[in-house]
């Protein structure tokens, strides 16, 4: 049976904790940002689990990390 590719475009976005969770980055980052408190804003830099109605999908784009 032949190997799986990875998509590239996932596995640049998320990456697998050491107990095997997936970990995402957090969206609202990018721009419009003096509307956002900064408490909010520093929120958002910190990584967070995805969620566990998603993990089967971004398994199968990532396969081997």
């Amino acid at each position: 049976m032949p190997k799986i590719k990875t998509h590239r475009g996932a596995a640049k976005r998320f990456s697998v904790t050491g107990t095997g969770k997936i970990k995402r980055s957090r969206a609202n980052t990018s721009h419009i940002l003096t509307p956002k408190t900064t408490k909010r804003k520093r929120n958002l830099r910190k990584a967070t689990i995805l969620d566990k109605t998603n993990e089967k999908a971004i398994r199968k784009l990532i396969p081997y990390l």
